[in-house]
Order: C-alpha cells, then structure tokens, then sequence
C-alpha cells in the first residue's frame, strides 16, 4: 500500500527510531511504534515492526496480534516462529508445540527451521519436558561444523538444556562450542563457562571505590581491570523468549 509522500516520510522516520531503540530503549522504541501505527495501520512493515516492539516489552499478547496482521497481509511465513514464542510468553507451550507441527514450518528458510526448533524445545522445557526439549535441539544444524549467524545461539540452547539436566561435561564442552561460533556477542556463554568453573569476575572499581584514588593502578582507574576469584556456589539457571 502506497502512502502520500508526507505521511509515508512521517511513518518511515518513526520506524528507523524503532529500529535504532529496540535492542537499548525497547520502550521508546514501543512508543514510536505507536506512532507509526496510528499513521498507517494498513501498511505491512508498520504492524511488523509493531508487534516487534511489543514483543521487545514482553506484551505478547499485542505483538501475537500484529504478527497475525502482518502475516495476513503479505501472506509469508517468515513472523511464524516468533509468533509461536509468543504464544510461550502468554503461557501457552502446548500451542507454540502444535505450531510447531504446522505446514508453515516447512515453508521455512533455514533460518527460520532453526528458529523454530529453538521455539519448540523452549516449549518443551516449559512443560517440563527436559529429555524432549535436549532431543528436539539435536538435529543436522547442530552436528554441522559450519558456522551460520543461528549457530552460537543452537549451540547455547543446547548447552543450556544439557546443564539444566545435570550433564555438566557436556553442558561445558557446548557452551565451548557456542562460544567459538559466536562472532558478534549474541550469547553469554564465557559467563556461563565462568560460573561453571566457579570463577567470578569483579570490577576493581567497586572493590577499591574507599580507596586513595592515588594507591589505585593505572588499569583499575581506567575502569578497565577485573579480578578473579574462587566461586564455590551453585550454578545458575538461564532464564527463558525470539529464546527466541
């Protein structure tokens, strides 16, 4: 749908602020969807980025709906693992299981398979079902040696299934795995391996803050140097999704 050159400069500016805020003000970014939802309702690429943004804000319910609206009007498939992540994040596995069985999934990129797989095995664990969700992420993507931009993050989810079901040798060597995929940063697995090796990282800043600023090393008062020590607590769990 075409807009009137005014309005369509209007709605692009707002969506650009969208895509600028998502990742560090998901709330601002929420606020200029808004925005350019009011301007232009009927455009596909607004309610896209609208139920992007609301789903940044963890209101599922809002963003499943727009999804719905974006899938309606341009007819591909691409939105349908996220708008089975939604259906986790309103509580409701058991309907992001069955859409994993969907026909839509075949019509998948491999991406968007991958992607997928990630929704169901999330949903798995949320009903409890550890084995299943470790069986579901074991697939061809998972064994390959090659490294796409989803391999970091199906290397991780793995790790983390594998840790949650108390297998920590091969939860580490995973997360290992997932740390050399992961180029950009999409994961925390070094923390992760960190934790599991009981170490903890600490800013020197805070420990030595009561100190004379003239007895502080040159790394610290950078704000560059961190200590590490012996940890002898438990593991932590990671915490749930677009895992998804």
């Amino acid at each position: 749908m075409s807009l009137p050159k005014t309005l369509a400069e209007d709605v692009s500016r707002n969506l650009v602020m969208v895509a600028r805020l998502i990742d560090e003000d998901p709330e601002q970014a929420y606020a200029y969807s808004r925005i350019a939802l009011r301007l232009a309702s009927r455009v596909a690429a607004v309610r896209e980025a609208a139920g992007f943004a609301a789903y940044a804000t963890q209101k599922y319910s809002e963003a499943l709906a727009e999804f719905r609206a974006a899938k309606r009007m341009t007819g591909s498939v691409e939105l349908w693992p996220v708008m089975a992540d939604c259906e986790r994040g309103l509580g409701r596995p058991e309907r992001a299981m069955a859409m994993a069985g969907e026909p839509e999934v075949q019509k998948l990129d491999k991406a968007g398979q991958v992607e997928m797989r990630l929704v169901a095995a999330g949903a798995r664990r949320d009903m409890g079902q550890l084995d299943a969700a470790i069986v579901t992420l074991q697939s061809s993507e998972l064994a390959s040696n090659a490294v796409h931009p989803w391999t970091a993050r199906l290397r991780y989810a793995y790790a983390d299934a594998l840790l949650a079901a108390g297998r920590e040798d091969e939860a580490r060597e995973w997360f290992g795995k997932a740390l050399e995929a992961d180029k950009d940063g999409s994961t925390d697995a070094s923390d992760r391996l960190a934790e599991m090796d009981g170490v903890e990282f600490v800013d020197a800043l805070d420990e030595d803050e009561d100190e004379d600023p003239a007895a502080i090393g040159t790394d610290a008062a950078s704000g560059s140097a961190a200590t590490a020590k012996d940890d002898d607590s438990d593991d932590s769990d990671e915490n749930r999704p677009s895992e998804a």
